[in-house]
């Protein structure tokens, strides 16, 4: 808004400059006095109880200088809920997937940690594997933990009466949907380096998305207090979901560095990367839905299988968030969802950008399209005719208290020039009446509903502090990391307006779990919501004090005085002022020092997982995409012209920031389209490295029209809510869309590759 000095520019990010001349600082660029490098023994066997260790060779190979194994560890097992704590760092008993972890080493070099692990002999039973998770709920099934049929966790939701409303529908449809697994692919391999102290005393560096997160859980595994752990920031070479948990070599590290008293480093390969981290959910969704012949949605019942992997890790929400997705974009009176997370023995799945959600909107989207060419809509009026309206209550009892859907839809169609493409799509005709003046291109779209927090915890709140210099300047204390997603810009922006400066006048502390206040962490887009309100609040208590400070010195109360423009003054009276500096200066005289302290904790209910029930989430952010693609009849590749999508961040906090969250948005979303997916046989992943995964580069990717639909939320900060994650929902269900208007088949399953495409054409032939 124009009245707006700092927020709602398109202002450049503070770390670029670092970035981008090479001088920002990463945790492998970290080399301590007398550091040693550390390497992990892990399984190689997808299902096996481990009967004996012997690690003797290799502690007697000169330059090791420590071993540790299960027996070494406090047995603690882990997880991101409390519930399902099942993994341990060090397996003690049993290994649950190829690449477990078994033994870690700490050496003088690389070379002499990889040489001691050949000298670890591991005694096996090797025990029978399930890798398919509707083969792993058989009764029989090899148990890959000791819960009925493998079932991690169960998530159900029930309202209205579904039995009613099919009865009431004119048409019912039922259809299934699959998604393979996509690996998060940051450029920056994960790296963790610990340095214990005598004092006992425990740093860690390492690039993750919550450090007071990752110190709680540390702090359980190695038995030692939460206030004897410092985790500290360093720059984040990509996470997207995937640097949100401990991992072994957090506590490895960790572990070896108390035992030998020296830093250690561990550094993970690409290989192990994409082996023993995460990975996002392989999904398979049953859908059924009812309408009317005017298109309005009656009942919906949906059954979701989520395959979790070897351990639990985020599987439970993934099933829930997959489970919101189908109620939360359009209104439906009636519902029954019933969503299994279930344990294999394959590589374990966790958090990743659209957790949950760009599965089920992949399949809910298609669905509705399918449902609209049988009622003979236009996909674009049947969406608007269901879409969610602020003031709308979610079944969970959450309201929408601001809502752009149905802007972003339009603007989305009206940009892309749906109507005239649409129309001449080639797959849209019949067989005999298909001409090829436009050639085989088409185009649809897809729409979705984020999230901007969740109430999982009593980690949910987040705090700043802001305290001033002699200088006039303000230091912003904040425990959010920079993901690189312009995370400590945007808090800046925030703080800058609040008081008065400018941009320049921040000076930004971050993720440092001795220095800054708690705050929840780069989950589920709540950087922007949460932990911006944190920051506007304690911005505004500063300037509180400033003004009480100031008030004395230009005998005018307190609620006379304006800051703006680094200067305070009368309201009315420009020239009548001082600047910031003498302001503080005549504090701290006085010996008045400014520390300005602000919390935000969001209006929201514990969620139920389980159930569903409770407000989980105090707002939420609205994307639609319309996708045009090419296919080429005669290989069945596919290419992306164009991508427009429309997102309703609230208010863009930086509108430059905005556009380049919905351009990633695109191509992660493009990623698991068409290309990315990892390959498994009996537990081993065939292609673990960028070569052979399919990640897209930039050739692959399209003409992308950003646009930024504003709804001003009245409760985020300046009315802003999220731009990073939102987006990335709608890419595939847009693509598939595109596709059948394009060629005229239906692709229910990604990747959307070329021989998928081929054999539904020749079916299509065969008919």
């Amino acid at each position: 808004m124009s009245e707006y000095s700092v927020v709602g520019k398109r202002l450049p990010r503070l770390e670029g400059v670092s970035k981008s001349t090479g001088e920002a600082f990463y945790t492998d660029d970290l080399n301590l006095p007398r550091m040693l490098h550390g390497k992990i023994l892990r399984s190689p066997l997808p299902h096996a109880r481990i009967l004996n260790i012997d690690a003797s060779r290799a502690l007697a190979l000169p330059g090791v200088k420590a071993v540790v194994t299960g027996k070494d560890t406090k047995g603690a097992k882990y997880g991101v809920y409390a519930r399902t704590s099942d993994q341990q760092c060090l397996a003690v008993d049993k290994v649950r997937y190829m690449g477990d972890e078994v033994a870690a080493v700490a050496a003088v070099d690389e070379d002499t940690a990889q040489e001691a692990l050949s000298l670890i002999k591991v005694q096996y039973e090797e025990l029978p594997a399930v890798f398919d998770p509707l083969e792993a709920m058989e009764p029989g099934a090899p148990a890959v933990h000791e819960v009925e049929r493998n079932i991690c966790g169960k998530n159900t939701m029930n309202y209205g009466n579904v039995e009613e409303g099919f009865r009431d529908s004119h048409y019912i449809r039922q259809d299934r949907f699959s998604t393979g697994a996509q690996a998060h692919c940051a450029l920056e391999p994960h790296v963790a380096v610990a340095s214990w102290e005598t004092s006992g005393k425990l740093t860690v560096w390492t690039p993750n998305m919550s450090p007071f997160a990752k110190r709680l859980i540390l702090a359980k595994t190695l038995g030692i207090p939460q206030s004897h752990i410092r985790v500290c920031k360093s720059y984040i070479g990509g996470a997207f979901g995937g640097k949100s948990e401990l991992f072994s070599l957090d506590f490895c590290a960790s572990l070896l560095s108390i035992k030998t008293g020296r830093p250690v480093k561990i550094r993970y390969t690409r290989e192990e990367v994409f082996t023993t981290t995460r990975l996002r959910h392989p999904m398979i969704m049953e859908v059924k839905t009812g309408v009317r012949k005017d298109g309005t949605i009656m009942a919906r019942e949906i059954r979701v299988i989520g395959n979790t992997g070897s351990y639990a890790s985020t599987g439970i929400l993934a099933v829930y968030l997959t489970c919101s997705s189908f109620f939360k974009t359009y209104r439906i009176p009636n519902l029954r969802y019933e969503g299994y997370c279930v344990y294999t023995n394959n590589p374990p799945s966790g958090a990743m950008r659209a957790h949950g959600t760009i599965q089920a909107r992949f399949a809910d989207e298609s669905h509705l399209d399918m449902i609209a060419e049988e009622l003979k809509m236009d996909p674009v009026e049947f969406r608007l005719k269901n879409a969610r309206q602020t003031g709308d209550v979610y079944p969970n009892k959450s309201t929408v208290i601001s809502c752009g859907l149905s802007d972003c839809i339009t603007q989305a169609a009206e940009v892309s020039g749906w109507k005239e493409k649409r129309n001449a799509g080639t797959g849209a005709r019949s067989q005999k009446a298909q001409v090829r003046s436009q050639g085989n291109r088409g185009v649809g779209m897809g729409c979705t509903t984020g999230l901007t927090s969740l109430n999982l915890s009593a980690f949910t709140p987040s705090a700043a502090f802001v305290k001033f210099n002699e200088d006039g300047r303000a230091n912003l204390l904040t425990g959010a990391p920079e993901n690189g997603q312009g995370t400590e810009t945007m808090l800046a922006q925030i703080c800058a307006e609040e008081l008065g400066l400018g941009l320049d006048d921040i000076v930004v502390t971050a993720a440092d779990t001795d220095v800054t206040p708690h705050d929840i962490g780069s989950y589920l887009m709540a950087l922007t919501f949460v932990s911006g309100n944190a920051v506007k609040n304690a911005a505004a208590d500063a300037r509180k004090q400033v003004l009480e400070v100031a008030s004395g010195m230009l005998e005018a109360p307190p609620d006379k005085l304006e800051a703006k423009n680094r200067r305070i003054y009368i309201k009315g009276r420009p020239e009548r002022g001082l600047s910031f500096a003498e302001v503080i200066r005549q504090g701290l005289i006085k010996g008045v020092p400014i520390l300005g302290k602000g919390h935000y904790m969001p209006n929201t209910e514990y969620l139920n997982v389980a159930t569903g029930e409770g407000k989980f989430c105090p707002t939420y952010t609205f994307s639609s995409q319309v996708s045009e693609v090419e296919v080429d009849r005669e290989t069945g590749e596919i290419k992306v012209l164009k991508a427009t999508t429309a997102h309703d961040c609230g208010f863009a906090i930086n509108p430059l920031d905005v556009e380049g969250q919905i351009q990633g948005c695109v191509a992660t979303s493009q990623g698991l389209a068409l290309s990315e997916s990892v390959y498994w046989q009996e537990g081993k992943m065939l292609n673990p490295d960028f070569l052979n995964y399919g990640i897209p580069c930039s050739l692959d990717m399209p003409a992308m029209k950003p646009i930024i639909v504003e709804s001003h939320d009245p409760e985020g900060p300046f009315g802003g809510k999220d731009a990073g994650e939102t987006p990335t929902h709608v890419g595939p269900a847009a693509i598939a869309n595109a596709i059948y208007n394009a060629a005229g088949v239906r692709i229910q399953e990604i990747p959307m590759t070329p021989d998928k495409v081929l054999k539904a054409l020749e079916e299509n032939r065969s008919r």
